[in-house]
């Protein structure tokens, strides 16, 4: 299937669960349509990072959307695995493509800078509300301990 949201009403980012195990979700409404995707949380901060960037060469947007709450729980629509991005300078838009892990389901979703700029601080909020990371190893620290493989097993988990 194929979603296309040329001018999203809204555009949603959140997780469900608890630090450690938790769910990232994008949603996306357009009028009554509403598609959801499952993303990974490496995909959603490499997609701010490249947001926030081209929009310093965008330009700075005028004033931001600041609610990017989900709507209530709902299934996913599909997994997300390729993310790809390009830009339309002549729209001053930004096109993000989402195509699903294993089926042939895409999503492509048109931003606008001001979409795009909130949508990246959304993100980055969301990414740096979990664990934080190993100073040594730059995997997450959990609550119960860490054995980080750059200590081969030598010292005690870094707490």
């Amino acid at each position: 299937m194929i979603y296309v949201f040329g001018s999203p009403d809204k555009v949603m980012v959140g997780v469900r669960g608890e630090v450690g195990n938790r769910l990232f979700l994008l949603q996306v409404r357009e009028g009554r349509r509403l598609a959801i995707l499952k993303c990974e949380k490496a995909q959603l901060g490499a997609l701010a990072d490249w947001l926030a960037a081209m929009l310093v060469e965008m330009g700075r947007p005028a004033h931001l959307p600041d609610d990017f709450t989900l709507e209530p729980e709902y299934e996913f629509d599909f997994a997300v695995g390729d993310i790809a991005v390009a830009v339309d300078e002549e729209a001053s838009t930004i096109e993000v493509t989402f195509e699903s892990l294993e089926d042939e389901h895409t999503l492509t979703l048109t931003l606008s800078r001001e979409w795009a700029g909130g949508l990246a601080i959304a993100i980055a909020r969301l990414v740096e509300a979990g664990r934080p990371l190993c100073p040594l190893c730059g995997g997450p620290l959990d609550p119960q301990g860490h054995d980080c493989p750059r200590t081969n097993g030598h010292r005690p988990p870094i707490r």
